[in-house]
């Protein structure tokens, strides 16, 4: 279903693929858009490698809203680790490509739950966090991109 990364040598292990998404706080996310036209943007994210999804917020109205009512399949892109190479001059980076279907998070508890660990990435303390989910979270979606497909790689940025 899924095609087979082209340049294979580069392709690193998944267990490389979620370390990043551990580590890393911001990614790129995609959809079918009007007109056939892709609609990507910049999210703040959480992965939860034990259940290998990735949460993420947004309000209750809008084009990203409209994008998955339409159509839940989405791709999510993060990259980064990056590395000098032996010239000085150029680097080494890994990325990682998601493939998946995004479904809102029905369940109150368990939406407030993954915002409640969103924020703690992000807000310099609890009391914020809990600040802000009192403030927020009736404003708020709570959206899991269910996993797929996921490839990692290391690039030579020349």
């Amino acid at each position: 279903m899924f095609r087979q990364m082209r340049r294979i040598k580069q392709e690193l292990p998944l267990d490389e693929a979620k370390k990043l998404l551990l580590k890393n706080k911001r990614g790129v996310i995609s959809f079918n858009g009007d007109n056939d036209y892709p609609y990507s943007l910049p999210i703040n994210y959480l992965y939860d490698a034990e259940e290998n999804k990735l949460y993420f917020h947004g309000a209750k109205s809008g084009y990203k809203l409209d994008c998955i009512k339409n159509n839940n399949k989405s791709s999510f892109v993060t990259y980064g680790d990056e590395e000098l190479s032996d010239n000085g001059w150029s680097f080494y980076l890994k990325s990682v490509v998601i493939f998946g279907k995004v479904e809102i998070i029905e369940d109150k508890e368990l939406a407030a739950k993954k915002l409640s660990e969103l924020a703690e990435r992000y807000y310099p303390s609890l009391q914020e966090v809990h600040a802000t989910m009192e403030r927020s979270f009736d404003n708020v979606l709570v959206y899991c991109l269910n996993v797929e497909h996921m490839t990692c790689k290391k690039v030579h940025e020349k």
